[in-house]
């Protein structure tokens, strides 16, 4: 038996299970832990490879029949802001960001759970209570936090935070070279602003702000109209078997 490091991390694999995204196919991941004064580094380095982050584990698809599921990460200096993002942001433009460490509260619980039992009725997340999102936040190594959205109040220029009802949240990792969106969710209620593309623009800005060339957002999936907004963000790169590269026609 081969002896490891204790900073050497392990890979295991999970049993087949159906597939969120493609009905009729199973899917499997392979994954690790992200523990210990190296986790930052690892979820970096695991990031540029294809992984996601779910609280201390760093996973990536592992199908045996299947290949839909394909990482992206945008180019935020050359972002393109098309006539439909314009409009989003002057849409948003009472919208304020405020930056918080990973801090969960009972609000963010409740626009959540709001969202979830709108958007995502029959997903893997609806049967989370609030320890549950406390645990999702906070169970974490790496360099990470949540990002609040608020409408723009009267004392908002004075402490730069906006006031009155949350409207959206962001849970948020900052890697060496971009910003990886782990999960977002916004208040069902507002759908007309569009919240969603907005807190993806938002992050291409503030990965702008902080000097970062890339915005991760996660995987598209090939078939999914659950995820083919994603490509709309561009210029976009893709995780190919040679590393990291532009899409065709951008």
């Amino acid at each position: 038996m081969t002896a490891h490091s204790r900073d050497t991390p392990q890979f295991y694999l999970t049993a087949p299970s159906p597939c969120p995204y493609l009905k009729g196919q199973y899917e499997r991941k392979v994954f690790t832990h992200l523990v210990g004064e190296q986790a930052a580094t690892l979820n970096d380095l695991l990031t540029h490879g294809g992984f996601r982050r779910s609280q201390t584990i760093a996973y990536r698809p592992a199908c045996e029949s299947c290949r839909a599921c394909v990482s992206i990460r945008v180019r935020v200096d050359e972002f393109i802001w098309t006539k439909a993002f314009r409009r989003n942001r002057q849409i948003n433009s009472d919208v304020v960001r405020h930056e918080l460490g990973a801090t969960p509260t009972s609000e963010q619980y409740s626009l959540f759970r709001s969202y979830l039992d709108a958007r995502h009725s029959d997903g893997g997340m609806v049967d989370m209570t609030v320890l549950d999102y406390a645990t999702m936040v906070e169970d974490s190594h790496v360099r990470t936090g949540l990002v609040e959205y608020r409408r723009r109040g009267p004392d908002t220029a004075i402490n730069g935070r906006g006031q009155g009802p949350l409207l959206a949240v962001a849970l948020v990792d900052r890697l060496s070279d971009g910003l990886s969106l782990v999960y977002s969710f916004y208040d069902p209620e507002e759908a007309d602003r569009g919240l969603g593309t907005h807190v993806i623009l938002d992050h291409v800005m503030r990965a702008k702000e902080l000097g970062l060339a890339y915005l991760y957002l996660g995987y598209w999936v090939q078939g999914s109209p659950k995820m083919d907004y994603k490509r709309r963000f561009r210029p976009q790169e893709f995780l190919s078997p040679t590393g990291w590269a532009l899409r065709e026609g951008e």
